[in-house]
């Protein structure tokens, strides 16, 4: 059986002092598998549409400001993570400069600027806890990892820095 997982974008936008990251606090809908979580914005990629071109739409849609620079950090690989049990794909973004004003609130929820210092008292997906380091390292490497879910929690998490 070929493995099809829902391909997506994750992605992280700094500050313009790089000290601070927005976060969208998943509050707006009670059916939202996110929902009561501080997440990343991003999404579904749409048929015909690359990795960047997904997350500069997607930051465009969830937080009203256009990308001009950022930088993959990597990809994680979630075995059974959907509400369903659904396998996800999803590459990671930071996004370092951007154009606009970003919105306050969106679809999913409020958007509000958190310290970088501070996002792990969040309440983030327990896997988060695992690459957003990563996400964040001044490590230039990229890192490519599997992380399968049951139940709604990670049961592993391995990756590779290349």
């Amino acid at each position: 059986m070929p493995y099809t997982p829902i391909l997506a974008t994750l992605g992280y936008v700094l500050s313009p002092d790089q000290q601070h990251v927005l976060m969208v606090q998943r509050n707006a809908r009670p059916d939202d598998l996110h929902y009561g979580k501080s997440n990343g914005l991003g999404g579904k990629l749409e048929p015909l549409e690359d990795p960047v071109q997904g997350i500069i739409r997607e930051i465009d849609e969830e937080a009203g400001i256009r990308v001009t620079r950022l930088a993959l950090r990597g990809t994680i690989n979630w075995p059974g993570f959907g509400k369903h049990g659904e396998d996800w794909f999803a590459f990671i973004f930071l996004i370092h400069e951007w154009q606009g004003t970003p919105l306050t609130h969106n679809p999913e929820g409020t958007l509000e600027w958190v310290a970088r210092a501070r996002i792990a008292d969040l309440k983030l997906w327990d896997g988060d806890r695992y690459f957003l380091p990563l996400v964040f390292s001044d490590d230039p490497r990229q890192f490519h990892g599997t992380m399968p879910y049951r139940d709604g929690k990670p049961v592993d998490w391995q990756y590779t820095l290349v």
